[in-house]
């Protein structure tokens, strides 16, 4: 592996992540989720009440969030869940150093978050007010922007004063991913200057039923869990830039047979060869637990392309359950967390994440710990 941010094969300028934070099952921000995957805590509770019936009643949920009492009163009264957890996530990575809120502020700042469809109980519950009301359109016009996907992402936007490209991506478990690769091309076109990357997730009671109707649980399937994650990603060569990794390679694919496990396992080969990585080099590996099927031909592919590699598993969803779209970007948390828990072992090493979803879709990212 080449030590500089510049590929020597084909002489690509590598980005770089410099900062991140998150709003996870762990709590609010970057200490509480980097002590909740040191101490290795499981977060699974019962569901409050506040989130009306589901099919079991128990999920990884953020301990104690209301919208109102961490955001305010004021321009709160119809943000929906996932909207307040991306805001208060890249709220919390602004105001972890001054220089945060510097370099990703203005006209040359872009965000980019991964999402499965938004939130889908705000699309439900706006639907259904179309449907129980005296008529179709007696329906509450201040909810409507909830029901589209990229609502959190321009709420964040418009709370934190990030004027420059404002993408959302979707993508299911692997729309982290998919985020990531798009804020390189943002990067490498010069559309921005930097970007606040990121994925989020709600729990609520319909994706809860959608998730029960439409997926195989099974004894191993992680209870449902929630949050946002957000990494800030910039060009190579900054001033004073803290850099904590540099982002080698993503790989993305999509299986069309239904078996992704070959998907995958070519794609961690190809990622692995382009980031110019030898196994000995990878310290731990954060494969997205997806539950099911999906879930064990991710797992049988990692052993198959790195079980010679002397790696950590670290896998979040054993602890903060399946959070969906957000998987990926609370993995790339997970690495680096690591990283900064281990630098004796971790520094000048290489982290994996690998991600699948039961759409067919597969993906993996190879990142040089600082």
């Amino acid at each position: 592996m080449t030590s500089s941010a510049v590929s020597a094969a084909t002489g690509e300028r590598r980005p770089v992540i410099t900062a991140w934070s998150a709003v996870s099952p762990f709590g609010i921000g970057r200490t509480a989720f980097s002590e909740g995957m040191r101490e290795r805590r499981t977060t699974v509770a019962e569901v409050g009440e506040g989130f009306g019936a589901t099919p079991e009643g128990a999920a990884c949920t953020v301990p104690d969030f209301d919208i109102r009492k961490v955001l305010g009163r004021k321009g709160t009264r119809s943000m929906d869940r996932v909207s307040g957890l991306t805001v208060v996530a890249v709220g919390a990575l602004l105001d972890d150093a001054e220089r945060n809120r510097a370099v990703s502020t203005g006209e040359r700042a872009a965000l980019a978050l991964g999402t499965t469809t938004g939130s889908a109980q705000s699309m439900m519950d706006f639907i259904r007010d179309s449907y129980t009301g005296d008529q179709p359109y007696f329906v509450d016009p201040a909810r409507f922007p909830n029901a589209v996907m990229n609502c959190a992402a321009g709420q964040s936007a418009i709370w934190h004063q990030l004027k420059g490209p404002n993408t959302t991506i979707a993508g299911g478990h692997t729309a982290g991913l998919h985020a990531l690769n798009y804020s390189r091309r943002l990067l490498a076109a010069g559309r921005a200057e930097t970007v606040l990357c990121g994925a989020a997730e709600e729990f609520s009671s319909a994706r809860a039923w959608l998730e029960h109707h439409s997926s195989e649980a099974t004894d191993s399937t992680p209870h449902l869990g929630e949050g946002c994650a957000v990494l800030l990603v910039e060009p190579p060569g900054g001033a004073d830039q803290p850099v904590l990794a540099e982002i080698l390679a993503v790989e993305t694919a999509v299986c069309l047979d239904g078996d992704v496990g070959p998907v995958l396992t070519q794609c961690l080969r190809r990622g692995l060869r382009r980031a110019e990585v030898e196994l000995s080099e990878i310290v731990a590996v954060a494969r997205s637990g997806a539950p099911g099927k999906e879930g064990e031909a991710e797992r049988a592919a990692v052993q198959e392309v790195l079980a010679d590699a002397s790696a950590v598993d670290l896998n979040p969803a054993e602890l903060i359950g399946d959070t969906g779209a957000a998987a990926a970007a609370f993995q790339a948390a997970a690495l680096l967390a690591y990283a900064e828990d281990q630098p004796e072992r971790a520094a000048g090493r290489v982290g994996v994440l690998t991600s699948v979803d039961r759409t067919g879709s597969v993906g993996c990212a190879v990142i040089a710990l600082r």
